[in-house]
């Protein structure tokens, strides 16, 4: 708590409205030291408290004297802008800061009225959106104190580059960076000693240990072909489970949608093919409880709250073993008991290799 404790007493205040008793290892971690000025390249997978981790700071260090945007928030879908903004929302509720939102898929006219006519201190949005509003000259981030990067791995995975490094020439050299992600390959590691100040802090903290409330367990397949058999016996067997099945492509989440369709099953699925109006009906069909099956790719999921997940079914072994790592979290949360199952062919095996390295032990 002594994290907290150190704070203004307008964000100790909301921080208790939120329920925050004690914070978490990122938050432990990244909040002192980007408190003290430092730029932070933070590594947790979601659901660990990052978007506190990089909001506390910004929200103690933003300086009321400057009156235009004071911080850019980037995020790589809409559904995580969304979420980073109402929880930025809550935590500047007694400081009294503006928070907005932009991405793609909703009205520019809007956009540009919001930003015409009412004072602006934080901006939430994805990078073409943000892209697009500074290119009309709505918006003006040249004296920004503070830019964050979310699921920095996934935006690079989506293609953003070019549009983030285009909206970064439009940002001061003297501002505080912050780059969080649930990965770090080494071309991210590159791109932090280009975009953050020397000395940057690299912060990671990331399990790689079983959690002993998931029950692990790799199927091995003599063949690719026998993965959809495979998932049905599963699927059968923990029906009225909550199942969030992970897949590498769009259009692996397409072809398996359709194929469990077929065979009578309720399923939604998530990737990046989908507007915005499919992707909140898939959701919301998956947190009611409408169906209980939910095909994602590792990008349409990233940073989603999706509570109560029972079991978590990777279709495709993912290639980085950290993403497996994440994956697999998603159950077995707060004290609950969760299971996850890899479907392992042959040529599987040099991502499960690389799975056995990153962990000392695995169950197989």
């Amino acid at each position: 708590m002594l994290v907290f404790s150190k704070l203004s007493n307008e964000l100790q205040k909301a921080l208790s409205d939120l329920g925050y008793k004690e914070p978490t290892p990122i938050q432990t971690e990244a909040i002192p030291f980007a408190l003290e000025g430092f730029d932070i390249l933070g590594q947790a997978a979601t659901g660990t408290g990052k978007t506190a981790a990089f909001s506390i700071p910004i929200i103690e260090g933003v300086s009321r004297d400057i009156k235009s945007v004071k911080a850019l928030i980037l995020t790589p879908t809409r559904e995580l802008a969304l979420q980073v903004r109402e929880q930025v929302y809550a935590l500047t509720k007694y400081k009294r800061l503006s928070s907005f939102v932009f991405y793609g898929g909703t009205p520019v006219k809007q956009n540009l009225d919001i930003l015409s006519k009412k004072p602006v201190d934080i901006v939430i949005g994805t990078p073409g959106r943000i892209k697009d509003l500074i290119d009309r000259k709505a918006l003006d981030i040249s004296k920004i104190q503070y830019f964050v990067l979310d699921e920095f791995d996934q935006m690079l995975d989506m293609g953003f580059i070019e549009d983030i490094e285009y909206i970064m020439s439009f940002t001061p050299q003297d501002k505080h960076t912050y780059m969080f992600s649930a990965t770090v390959p080494p071309r991210i590691e590159q791109l932090a000693k280009k975009y953050l100040k020397p000395g940057f802090k690299f912060i990671k903290v990331v399990s790689t240990e079983l959690k002993p409330n998931i029950e692990e367990r790799m199927i091995k397949l003599p063949s690719a072909g026998e993965k959809t058999s495979e998932l049905m016996r599963i699927l059968e067997k923990y029906h009225m489970d909550k199942t969030l099945v992970f897949v590498k492509t769009k259009n692996d989440a397409k072809n398996l949608y359709f194929t469990l369709s077929r065979k009578g099953l309720k399923v939604q699925s998530l990737h990046g093919d989908l507007t915005q109006r499919q992707r909140e009906k898939a959701l919301s069909a998956f947190r009611t409880g409408y169906t209980n099956i939910m095909i994602a790719t590792d990008v349409a999921a990233r940073g989603l709250d999706i509570k109560d997940v029972n079991i978590v079914i990777n279709y495709n072994i993912p290639e980085d073993p950290e993403l497996y790592i994440h994956r697999i979290g998603r159950t077995g949360r707060i004290g609950k008991s969760g299971k996850a199952f890899s479907l392992v062919c042959p040529e599987d095996s040099k991502a499960l290799w690389r799975i056995k390295k990153l962990r000392s032990k695995i169950s197989v």
